[in-house]
């Protein structure tokens, strides 16, 4: 009998490559289609533990399917996914010498259908910017497409005074739970 497949509810690069870190490549990739609004009045850490498990339960699979979701929220505030430069930028100027908090949501579904879901919490505080970091930072477009209108894996690390937490949930994927929640739920692995 073969071992079930993996297959990653996600089309992130980024959150391959944080897998591959813990030697698993998934069999596929599936993008989960899903609406991602938050709901009216929805706190950050609910709202990225239901994209995780929506993202999850949307693929169909005899295998496992993991599924993640990131969200940079301020207070009680979800900031958007950076899609044009305006909103990076307000996203920017918001986090400027203040901490805010990266909540990365994982879920698994096994085989059997059961969920298995883990979340990370992360502090990040940037420095305060200034005008011409903000427009340099802009001006590399490692933005594009990033909840909160940054990648701390990118030069927005060097605008970063400290973090408190998991450096890999603030990329997309935070590695020790990530290994935890696969090895609860019976995946092999080292």
């Amino acid at each position: 009998m073969s071992a079930p497949t993996l297959i990653l509810a996600s089309a992130s690069p980024r959150r391959r490559e944080l897998l591959a870190r813990l030697d698993v490549i998934p069999d596929s990739i599936a993008p989960a289609e899903i609406d991602e609004t938050p709901l009216k009045g929805e706190l950050p850490r609910d709202y990225a533990k239901r994209m995780a498990r929506e993202k999850a339960l949307a693929v169909s699979a005899d295998g496992y399917v993991l599924a993640g979701d990131t969200v940079v929220a301020a207070g009680r505030r979800i900031l958007p996914k950076a899609e044009d430069e305006t909103t990076a930028r307000q996203c920017l100027e918001l986090l400027s010498g203040r901490r805010h908090r990266v909540l990365s949501a994982i879920a698994l579904k096994s085989p059997d259908g059961t969920l298995h879901e883990k979340l990370s919490e992360t502090i990040v505080r940037f420095k305060r910017l200034s005008e011409a970091e903000i427009v340099a930072y802009l001006a590399g477009g490692e933005w594009d497409g990033k909840a909160g209108g940054y990648a701390i894996q990118g030069a927005a690390e060097g605008l970063i005074a400290w973090i408190q937490g998991s450096h890999s949930g603030v990329v997309g994927l935070p590695l020790f739970e990530t290994r935890a929640l696969l090895k609860t739920a019976g995946f092999k692995i080292d």
